[in-house]
């Protein structure tokens, strides 16, 4: 079976990681603007870090510098919400950071 290259990233598995809990979460109530934005945040790191992994050279690093963004944003929502084990989840994206600046 064929794999893309972002599937064998594990900075890309522990991001989806985050996303796949993020799914589980119940958003309070009148903060639609908030999920919106956290939602965003999270599917732009999964989308970067493949569309990254599939490019070589300078639009390779500017993809995974957006994704790199993407983390930090989506690390900051998680700051303003009152989700379970959000603590957890947000060192799995310092991880997925540190990661991705050293791609």
């Amino acid at each position: 079976m064929h794999h893309f290259n972002h599937e064998r990233l594990y900075c890309y598995q522990l991001a989806k990681e985050v996303v796949d809990w993020l799914n589980n979460e119940k958003f309070p109530v009148g903060r639609s603007n908030l999920k919106d934005q956290t939602v965003r945040a999270s599917e732009s790191l999964l989308l970067n870090i493949a569309e990254g992994a599939s490019r070589s050279g300078p639009s390779r690093a500017n993809h995974y510098r957006i994704a790199l963004g993407s983390a930090a944003e989506f690390c900051a929502c998680l700051d303003l919400l009152p989700f379970r084990n959000k603590d957890e989840q947000q060192n799995k994206l310092r991880r997925v950071g540190a990661m991705l600046s050293k791609l």
